[in-house]
């Protein structure tokens, strides 16, 4: 296996001591993805989780107006640190809910595809009853803001043929407590694993594939499975020779990817409401932030402010000293007695040369078959990772069954050429070991641990 970063999972990141002069224990921050989403037996990655007795931390049921979070858990405040009373915060979301409802009206009545944004104000030209002034306007605002995080996309981009198609398996959203470390490194167990191997080009056929990667070292394979994140392949940035078909470059481009940042601060002590999420409400969506409260889940001082969509772009254009001055004045907008971090860390998915972006989305127009186009292998190339997920785009456990499914599909293909070529069939003792070890965690009888404080 070839990885071009130099750890498994860049997505976790400690937050050590470094110049501050206080010591302070090692604890792991997921930069990245952090949530299972779907805490049901039906998710492929339960059997793992629940062998290796990693617990989740819930935070939200099944059907939440925002995705992976709970309103019950939510304190949003004013630009200038007035709490916005909870009944207001209830109310807008359960118009919040309707408006979203009723787009499904518009879908019907339309031909051709919108953006959602474009579909919301069409509800609210026709609903003026759901239309929001002053206070309410800058909460709904924040609904938009926490639902174009899930997409990691702004609202004027996300596709309103496709943004509630998405399977989302039942048991509601938790929180990998230890992060998702421990499942990369038991799956990574045992296998040749090649860090810092960023790969520039890809030569494919004639029952051959070699890879070429920075420093001009080659591999040579029967055939090769491409996980790298669809961002990558989108800007170019692995040659393929020959050139991959019209179609697959196509799917390519077909499929929008987001982007979502997270700003850690770790603080001395916690001097903020006991709630999973502090968000800040504005006149845009785009204005509007929030907070995860991860003392909730791990005991632990931090805050992680989070960002997706043209705000996740626009942070990226700043150093990371401006990024944390910028989220620090929110904080104490809402907020005065905030003190500052001791320690902080701030990713840039967008702009990281080996992901240029986080996940996928459905953009305005999406054709229809573009999923079955991009998971299609070409030749001895196939093709996995969370944007060619049927059914699960944008999530660990989708990125997993593409990729289980895509390590299926290539190891048929080689049994037929080995049986082509009169030689025995390439399941071979490594390849039923790895199998033993899958089903070893298939087989386990240990429950999902999860709770909530």
């Amino acid at each position: 296996m070839l990885f071009s970063r130099l750890s498994c999972w860049n997505h976790v990141t400690d937050l050590a001591a470094g110049s501050t002069p206080i010591t302070l224990l090692v604890v792991q921050v997921d930069m990245g993805a952090s949530w299972l989403h779907g805490v049901c037996n039906e998710n492929p990655l339960a059997p793992l989780i629940r062998r290796l007795g990693l617990t989740l931390y819930r935070t939200s049921g099944d059907n939440s107006v925002l995705y992976d979070h709970d309103l019950e858990s939510c304190t949003l405040f004013t630009a200038d640190g007035q709490q916005v009373p909870q009944r207001l915060v209830m109310e807008v979301g359960e118009s919040f809910r309707r408006i979203l409802k009723l787009t499904e009206k518009v879908r019907e009545d339309h031909d051709n595809d919108m953006s959602v944004m474009q579909a919301i104000s069409i509800v609210i030209d026709s609903h003026p009853e759901l239309r929001q002034g002053g206070l309410a306007h800058e909460v709904l605002q924040w609904y938009l803001c926490r639902m174009e995080a899930w997409f990691a996309a702004d609202a004027d981009l996300i596709s309103l043929r496709s943004w509630d198609q998405e399977h989302v398996l039942t048991g509601g959203h938790g929180l990998m407590m230890q992060g998702y470390y421990p499942v990369i490194e038991a799956l990574a167990k045992d296998y040749d694993i090649r860090l810092n191997q960023r790969v520039t080009k890809i030569c494919y056929g004639d029952e051959e594939v070699k890879v070429t990667v920075d420093g001009g070292a080659e591999f040579v394979a029967d055939a090769a499975i491409i996980t790298v994140p669809l961002g990558v392949l989108k800007a170019n940035k692995i040659e393929f020779e020959p050139k991959l078909p019209d179609w697959k470059t196509a799917s390519i481009s077909d499929v929008g990817v987001g982007n979502e940042n997270k700003v850690a601060l770790r603080f001395c002590s916690v001097f903020w409401p006991d709630v999973e999420l502090i968000g800040m409400v504005a006149p845009t969506s785009f204005a509007c932030g929030y907070f995860l409260n991860l003392h909730k889940a791990i005991g632990q001082p931090i805050l992680v402010y989070m960002t997706a969509g043209r705000s996740a772009d626009a942070l990226e254009k700043l150093s990371d000293e401006s990024v944390v001055n910028f989220v620090m004045l929110q904080l104490k907008q809402m907020l005065p007695s905030a003190t500052q971090p001791i320690q902080y860390l701030v990713s840039r998915w967008g702009t990281d040369p080996d992901s240029f972006g986080c996940y996928s989305y459905d953009v305005v127009g999406k054709p229809e078959d573009v999923y079955e186009r991009l998971r299609a292998p070409v030749g001895n190339l196939f093709f996995a990772g969370e944007a060619v997920s049927m059914d699960h785009q944008g999530s660990v456990h989708g990125a997993y069954s593409a990729g289980v499914i895509a390590a299926q599909n290539c190891q048929t293909l080689l049994n037929l050429m080995q049986k082509q070529l009169g030689l025995a069939s390439t399941s071979s003792s490594s390849s039923k070991a790895s199998s033993q070890k899958m089903n070893g965690y298939l087989d386990a009888t240990f429950p999902l641990q999860i709770s909530r404080m």
